[in-house]
């Protein structure tokens, strides 16, 4: 996978989440990418390296719900009373 496409893929997932179409990424020279909020906008972070830009884009806007099944829970218990029962 690309670099940018990382990128642009946390970028359409932030654009959805938020229905703000006008998001956009600029990559700098350095290989660095920042966010604004549409052309002309002033940058929402300081230029970050790849993987610290797609943690910012992921942590803006609403965050969609997990969703969680009767066997996760279930799961989740059974790890839970594994992990209390070990010495």
């Amino acid at each position: 996978m690309s670099r940018s496409t990382k990128a642009s893929g946390a970028l359409a997932r932030l654009k959805e989440r938020s229905g703000n179409q006008a998001y956009s990424m600029t990559i700098t020279g350095s290989g660095h990418f920042f966010l604004t909020e549409g052309p002309g906008q002033p940058p929402l972070c300081a230029p970050l390296e790849l993987d610290d830009f797609v943690a910012f884009v992921n942590a803006q806007g609403p965050q969609k719900v997990k969703r969680v099944s009767k066997l996760d829970v279930a799961f989740e218990k059974q790890l839970a009373a594994k992990k209390a029962t070990k010495p």
